[in-house]
């Protein structure tokens, strides 16, 4: 369905209709960001290039054990383009709504026959999440946080980004969904990656089960393994998952998030994967919040990158190190707070705000319960 909705926004008769004189006016627009961007990067070019130099060298040092230092580090601030911006084509197709939850819905029962067990209340989700995410090592502090920073601080269980406030006229600007808000390529690379945890943890909570919840979580599980079975069809590649998570498949597997047995799992994992990935490099103290975060922000080499910097090197590396070009141009926080003491102290201060918001209240309440 999504493939056809494609090719129909891409036909001529989808195109939006522009006069001579707004073509002719973005072709001016055009012609004068391309001048003006051509100049920046004759700046911008190399000193990307050296950002990236320097990445790929010390993640080979960090593999052979040897000290990191500040001269494996680009120590000044990326040159700033002050230019126009890109004008958008008043003749190209427009651009499709980003799929929500009743898509997500919708494809889960199409195409694998699945609808989600969705929670009496926000409590018992939050119940759920917090018995798992304890189980797992998660502490309080990091997942009440990380769940105020992604969520809001008062976000449902199935918030989803650009939706999280009931504002006219609001619309999903990703699928980032729940309260760490998982693309649909997370969870599909979940999926392939750690099928195994979750069919083994579904099947123990089987064996405890009796009667109609014993059948339903049975029916749950052959779902499941389907579910997994698709998001294996490729090699264990991003790329390949964001793919397969366009697709009417991969939306209806992004409803897992929505049930309260397998949502705490999908959500739980997402933060895991980081903790885990330090704990193998050998760092040994438990990563904050905010040190979470970075790791999410900017993927687990990059934030492993960050949070194993001591102090007084977290304050004269600017965040550009962690990111490619594109990635820092479309990132006004950590262009605006541009060293990593920064960036870390803007997202714990936004953390310690919605903390205080009556979501994440009831989520820190939810771990006291356990």
């Amino acid at each position: 369905m999504i493939i056809c909705a494609l090719i129909a926004l891409l036909s001529p008769a989808a195109a939006q209709t522009a006069t001579p004189e707004q073509i002719a006016d973005y072709r001016a627009k055009l012609a004068d960001y391309n001048a003006a961007r051509a100049q920046y990067q004759l700046l911008a070019t190399p000193y990307w290039a050296q950002v990236k130099a320097k990445r790929a060298a010390r993640f080979a040092k960090r593999r052979t054990h040897h000290e990191i230092t500040l001269e494996d580090y680009v120590l000044t601030q990326p040159p700033e383009y002050t230019g126009p911006k890109k004008p958008i084509d008043p003749s190209g197709p427009p651009k499709g709504p980003v799929p929500v939850v009743s898509d997500f819905l919708r494809h889960a029962a199409a195409q694998f026959g699945f609808v989600p067990d969705q929670p009496a209340n926000e409590i018992d989700f939050k119940r759920a999440y917090a018995r798992v995410a304890s189980a797992a090592g998660l502490t309080p502090d990091q997942a009440v946080r990380v769940y105020a920073f992604e969520a809001t601080g008062n976000g449902k269980y199935d918030v989803q980004a650009g939706l999280e406030f009931d504002k006219p006229g609001a619309i999903a600007i990703t699928t980032a969904l729940g309260y760490n808000q998982l693309l649909s390529t997370n969870t599909v690379e979940l999926l392939a990656e750690q099928g195994r945890w979750l069919v083994e943890t579904l099947k123990a909570r089987i064996a405890e089960a009796s009667g109609a919840r014993k059948a339903a979580l049975e029916k749950k599980l052959a779902i499941l393994e389907k579910m997994i079975a698709f998001s294996r069809s490729v090699r264990d590649d991003w790329t390949l998952h964001e793919q397969l998570a366009g697709t009417p498949r991969g939306l209806g597997i992004h409803a897992l998030n929505l049930d309260v047995d397998i949502g705490p799992l999908l959500q739980t994992q997402k933060l895991l994967t980081s903790v885990a990935f330090a704990r193998q490099r050998g760092y040994a103290r438990p990563l904050t919040a905010a040190e979470l975060e970075m790791m999410n922000l900017t993927g687990d080499g990059n934030g492993f990158d960050m949070v194993s910097m001591p102090q007084a090197m977290r304050e004269k590396v600017p965040t550009s190190n962690f990111f490619t070009q594109s990635g820092y141009e479309h990132n006004p926080v950590a262009r605006r707070n541009n060293t990593v003491a920064k960036l870390l102290a803007a997202t714990d201060m936004v953390m310690d705000r919605e903390s205080a918001l009556p979501g994440a209240r009831d989520l820190a309440a939810a771990f006291g319960e356990r």
